[in-house]
């Protein structure tokens, strides 16, 4: 699987989160082959029990967030938070999950206050193929190219309120729905065609 990374000279010398949209098991994989040993995954923590995945991702130092019990939820988020505070450089997945189906799903806020929090640069990125490579309904990687594409940074105030850290939400996903060309499932039923496919199309021609 040939892979392709462009924009690593966009990524902070110092402490940054990257958030990217999440397409299949393969991402964080992919992510830890393409970005600096310095970052860290915040991972769902489901995922803990997946075997070989859950192996993997410890190994990888990632960090697991209870989604569901609202109290272990909260102490795994104030743990993130003080991980990112001391300067550690963080990946999310903002959608939490992925479908078979491409396109762009809602981010949820933590990666962003996060980002706020700690008053260091968020930076969106894109990976494309891996969806193909490792669908949700597979079992053995198939051959494929991937790419990751680094986008500009966004740069968050620190002890941002709640309306700052929406923007950036907002500021940071559609960077990313713009740039990945697929459609934005949060409208229309997953029906919506993609934003600016012609554009994001033509970046993506020059960019290779």
């Amino acid at each position: 699987m040939p892979l392709t990374v462009r924009g690593l000279e966009r990524l902070a010398p110092g402490q940054c989160v990257v958030v990217a949209n999440h397409a299949s098991y393969l991402d964080g994989l992919v992510f830890t082959a393409a970005l600096p040993a310095r970052f860290a995954f915040v991972i769902k923590r489901e995922m803990s029990a997946v075997p070989l995945a859950g192996l993997f991702l410890r190994r990888i130092g990632s960090e697991f967030v209870e989604r569901f019990d609202r109290n272990r939820g909260a102490a795994d988020a104030r743990r993130v938070l003080r991980n990112a505070e001391n300067g550690h450089s963080l990946v999310f997945f903002p959608e939490g999950t992925f479908t078979r189906t491409p396109g762009l799903l809602k981010f949820h806020t933590g990666a962003f206050v996060t980002a706020a929090r700690a008053g260091c640069p968020l930076i969106p990125a894109v990976v494309r193929g891996t969806r193909a490579a490792l669908p949700p309904s597979g079992a053995l990687p198939r051959p494929g190219r991937i790419e990751i594409d680094i986008l500009p940074p966004i740069h968050a105030g620190a002890q941002a309120g709640e309306a700052p850290v929406a923007e950036l939400r907002d500021r940071a996903r559609q960077a990313i729905l713009l740039a990945l060309g697929e459609p934005d499932l949060t409208c229309s039923g997953g029906s919506a065609p993609p934003p600016h496919t012609g554009h994001a199309r033509s970046v993506r021609a020059n960019r290779s």
